[in-house]
């Protein structure tokens, strides 16, 4: 099979370099390792990947690991540290990869992020860890930058599949309680640092499984459900309770939790799992989805498993994926993995300006999927027919045409549309992937909890609510962020939590 003669190619390369690196006794100087070569990651063959639900990339060798580790220059400055939102020690767990010592490597990653087998897949690298490499600044792109979350994922990958994991000490029994809402990146992150200070901590959510956005949002490719499922384990191990179904604001309200059922602290992070829509004419015709419920439909009800699937899914052979950003690639990529024949993205700027991953738009374009830039939609159209089988259906969507303006509020350059450039783009579906606003439902039902106009709960530096023994963090404050900047407003939260309990 292709994709792992590939692989093997690339192990193979990789091992030659590692021999000779492990000839040489003499520490390599900083030319030397700006001469080794970056090493690639190997990969499922495309046409074979975008029909099934396994993982695309397929992580390091070990040999591919180690050389990739000896390109690290070891900057005495660490800004790479900088970038990093919880402050992982990154020169000290490369250097122990250079040694071959990933125990230690891993051992030092967790010191300050404990989902590192989820951080190394999902997160952003090339904007923080990585956009400061100093390696990556000598060739002037952040693409030659050391590869921090490849090297972070095979380290964690290692441990588990070795059977090498081991769980952070826990303090002794305070009998204090913390109530953590949510069992996203921010939420699983206050539990594991309120666990380890020794407090009773107990996980509330919404849906019948735990993982939150890194459950229902991240699609099997990206993210195996088994890994997130592994780290959900680890917290139990530590004592952390879990009770699902549960949604606060109607099960019980915020305030119940604390005086009814007497917890002494509440950590909010709920999210942003509000869609957003274009709010145009025909987006209530059948076949239009949010990004949100087409991929919690995928990833947490297994659609694509339809002989036993928890759910049913629209069969559709044309689809349309309105948006730019990662959730729009994940759902360009799902759609073909549900059957389609045919996707396309549609998008009202260019290429340079998409915030998804370059990485993520490069295997959507492997796999098949055609994007139109400079455009967007103004009307859903349905079909008009006797049939009941079929009218009221989606049949195409009329979009305008674009051209660049200036810079918007975020530096990004506004769209124009061009006048008279209306046209059809025939489709059968239309997937909406405009981002997520926040479920008002507990901020309304909590007296004394403040929110901004969009509905982001508003915090202090120690992520501490306006609501005494309340702290919230990730998307219900930041609105839609990334795994990594969820776990360190977690890490903030859960410091000022247990500096409150202990007082």
């Amino acid at each position: 099979m292709e994709e792992y003669i590939l692989s093997g190619e690339l192990a193979e390369q990789a091992k030659k370099q590692y021999d000779e690196l492990q000839k040489n006794s003499a520490p390599l100087s900083q030319k030397d390792r700006l001469t080794l070569p970056q090493q690639e990651m190997p990969v499922r063959d495309a046409k074979q990947r975008a029909h099934e639900m396994e993982e695309v990339a397929l992580g390091y060798t070990k040999e591919q690991a180690v050389v990739e580790a000896q390109r690290c220059l070891q900057c005495k400055n660490e800004p790479c540290v900088n970038g990093c939102p919880v402050g992982v020690q990154i020169p000290s767990f490369i250097a122990h990869i250079q040694k071959g010592d990933f125990k230690s490597a891993i051992d030092t990653i967790k010191q300050t992020n404990l989902l590192p087998a989820i951080c190394g897949r999902v997160c952003p690298q090339e904007k923080q860890c990585q956009k400061e490499c100093t390696v990556g600044k000598i060739h002037k792109t952040v693409e030659k930058a050391v590869s921090i979350g490849r090297l972070e994922r095979f380290v964690a990958d290692w441990e588990r599949e070795n059977n090498k994991v081991t769980l952070p000490d826990v303090a002794k029994r305070t009998g204090k309680r913390v109530a953590v809402i949510g069992s996203g990146p921010a939420g699983l992150t206050v539990a594991a640092d309120c666990a380890r200070a020794g407090h009773d901590v107990t996980v509330f959510d919404a849906l019948h499984k735990p993982g939150g956005v890194m459950l229902y949002g991240i699609p099997e490719f990206r993210l195996p459900k088994a890994i997130v499922a592994d780290e959900v384990e680890n917290l139990k191990k530590l004592g952390v309770q879990f009770e699902m179904n549960f949604l606060v604001g109607r099960t019980d309200t915020l305030d119940q939790l604390l005086s009814e059922k007497h917890f002494d602290a509440a950590f909010v992070g709920t999210g942003a799992g509000l869609p957003k829509f274009f709010d145009i004419p025909g987006e209530n015709l059948i076949g239009v989805f949010s990004a949100n419920e087409y991929l919690a439909r995928a990833n947490l009800m297994k659609a694509y498993e339809q002989d036993k699937a928890a759910t049913p899914y629209y069969d559709a052979k044309h689809v349309v994926v309105c948006g730019g950003g990662n959730v729009a690639m994940d759902a360009s990529r799902m759609a073909l993995r549900l059957g389609a024949e045919s996707v396309t993205v549609v998008y009202r700027r260019t290429r340079d300006e998409m915030p998804a991953r370059k990485e993520e738009v490069a295997h959507a374009e492997e796999e098949g999927v055609v994007f139109r830039f400079l455009e967007s939609p103004v009307e859903v159209l349905g079909v008009e027919s006797d049939d009941r089988s079929v009218n009221g259906k989606v049949r195409a969507i009329k979009a305008l045409s674009y051209e660049l303006g200036e810079p918007d509020s975020s530096g990004r350059r506004s769209p124009v549309a061009i006048k008279g450039s209306e046209h059809e783009i025939a489709c059968d579906a239309l997937i909406v992937a405009l981002g997520n606003g926040s479920n008002p439902l507990l901020v309304r039902t909590t007296p004394g909890l403040d929110a901004d106009k969009k509905g982001h709960i508003t915090v202090d530096e120690k992520q501490a609510t306006s609501k005494t023994k309340v702290w919230a963090g990730g998307d219900i404050v930041l609105g839609a962020a990334t795994v990594i900047l969820a776990m360190g407003e977690g890490r903030k939260a859960a410091a000022s939590i247990n500096e409150y309990l202990a007082k």
